[in-house]
């Protein structure tokens, strides 16, 4: 996988909503993404859709605590569930969540990509 240096940009502000406001808000989804099972389960779906088994077996995690760790994301909307014959297929809500989990992830496993895509200067301009 290739990155892109990475643009930064203010998050877009609703009229009226201070930094406080929108940190309380952000606050369940950066704890539901702050357990180590649930990032790598989000990790996973980033790649695309994977059923329970699937994650199943590519976490190593059993099929209670997939399920187990599902849920919030689910609950948060974080990913999506879509049944399909006799398994249900999850998937990351949006690629806008599955870009920088990407990029995040390379970072902090200090892979050359992530510092690329990190602390790549632009000498084009």
């Amino acid at each position: 996988m290739s990155l892109t240096p990475l643009e930064l940009q203010p998050l877009p502000r609703e009229s009226g909503e201070d930094p406080a406001t929108r940190a309380h808000a952000l606050a369940p989804l950066m704890r539901a993404l702050g357990d180590p099972n649930r990032l790598h389960l989000v990790l996973l779906l980033a790649d695309g859709p994977l059923t329970v088994r699937e994650l199943t077996d590519a976490s190593g995690l059993s099929q209670t605590l997939v399920s187990h760790h599902l849920a919030p994301l689910r609950e948060l909307d974080l990913v999506t569930v879509t049944p399909r014959g006799r398994a249900n297929v999850y998937e990351l809500c949006c690629e806008a969540l599955a870009t920088p989990v990407r990029l995040l992830a390379n970072i902090a496993a200090s892979t050359p990509e992530g510092r690329e895509a990190c602390c790549a200067v632009d000498t084009a301009s």
